[in-house]
């Protein structure tokens, strides 16, 4: 089993322990309060029932399901076994310029979300080569050389220009990274290997060319694919969320624009030209120019094709999530105090009157026996 966003996992950790930890210091937090009411003997005799034992099985319950919710999250999969594809014997290095001129808008919706989207298209139809990833500014950052296509394309997604660091089009120490990633797989030596440099700009600190020299004595190539040209265009403002928030200006309030002078355009052809085979593609307006070098990188595929054995991973990340959420239930529904069940009083039973029969004894009537004596008394007089 292998986790696909194994970053998940500690952080879930981390927050588990916090949230124990926070419950922990309540349960103290309750019976330093209880203690108000008097000594802990005389106030244990006056409850009918002790809350502590129902309150830890909801933390453990709720700690246990903070564990498995971020556990789901880092995607858990499992071996299901393995499968051939094709494999190609070709390096792609692509190296994106992410420098704030990369917002222009005059590739629509603008010059670096175009790029990003052609590369995605790229790498999905070299498939099988291997790909590496310099993103660069005044800075360069990258990935190194993987037969994940999806994941060097997800690693350009996620950033913007507005993460980098420092500004400025550095080509030279972008190639000099690129060279370095190709450098340091061993494999890389025995394949044909390939830089492609997308920008928009020149370089107007270091010697790109002379970097490009060295690595076409080393029998790499680099395309140059040059975006937008020598027609200004001016640079929006964007937000942190993507919005567009204004126009880029200088210090005395002037729009900064983009173009590229005769001295960069110049510049790129000689990176260019520099190394075996390598072309500068000068992209049309509303164009990025990608597309022609996924041609060229197509034709320069061996039709020789090995295999490679790829291990194939199923999803399981709805079993612990499932757990998570059962638990959060069960909590809920839990109770601290017993739930008291109250009976109603039965009623008092009915006085039964007793009724005289055979063999019991009738009460006399103190008035029956005066009436039959003066009867008696009437009808002795009358004779």
């Amino acid at each position: 089993m292998k986790l696909a966003a194994w970053i998940f996992l500690p952080v879930g950790v981390a927050i588990a322990v916090i949230v124990g930890l926070t419950l922990v210091f309540g349960g103290f937090r309750s019976k330093r309060a209880l203690r108000v009411f008097g000594e802990d003997g005389l106030v244990r005799g006056l409850r009918t029932f002790d809350p502590a034992t129902r309150r830890g099985y909801k933390g453990v319950m709720l700690v246990l399901a903070v564990l498995l919710a971020f556990f789901a999250a880092a995607q858990p999969q499992y071996g299901k076994g393995t499968r051939l594809i094709p494999a190609t014997n070709i390096d792609v290095v692509l190296v994106l310029d992410f420098s704030k001129s990369m917002y222009a808008k005059d590739v629509e919706p603008s010059r670096i979300f175009r790029a990003k989207v052609e590369i995605a298209r790229l790498v999905k139809q070299l498939r099988g080569a291997r790909f590496a990833a310099v993103a660069f500014a005044g800075e360069p950052m990258g990935f190194p050389l993987t037969a994940d296509g999806a994941a060097i394309a997800q690693f350009l997604r996620q950033l913007s220009p507005n993460d980098m660091p420092i500004g400025g089009t550095a080509i030279a120490r972008a190639l000099s990274y690129a060279r370095n990633l190709l450098a340091r797989d061993p494999k890389s030596q025995d394949h044909q290997r390939v830089i492609v440099l997308i920008t928009d700009g020149e370089d107007l600190e270091g010697n790109p060319v002379a970097v490009a020299r060295n690595i076409g004595a080393e029998g790499t190539t680099i395309h140059v694919v040059q975006i937008g040209g020598r027609t200004p265009e001016r640079i929006p403002e964007i937000a942190a969320d993507g919005r567009v928030v204004g126009w880029r200006a200088n210090s005395q309030g002037k729009p900064l624009v983009t173009a590229l002078t005769p001295e960069g355009e110049q510049q790129l052809e000689e990176i260019a030209s520099s190394t075996p085979d390598g072309q500068l593609i000068r992209a049309g307006r509303g164009a990025t120019g990608i597309d022609q070098i996924t041609r060229e990188l197509r034709r320069k595929m061996k039709s020789e094709l090995s295999e490679r054995v790829e291990n194939v991973y199923a999803d399981i990340y709805f079993y612990p999530l499932i757990a998570a959420l059962v638990l959060l239930i069960a909590e809920v529904f839990v109770p601290e105090a017993p739930r008291r069940r109250f009976k109603r009083p039965k009623p008092p039973p009915a006085k039964r009157r007793r009724v005289g029969g055979p063999g019991k004894r009738r009460r006399s009537d103190p008035h029956a026996g005066a009436g039959a004596a003066g009867g008696r008394e009437v009808r002795h007089a009358q004779g």
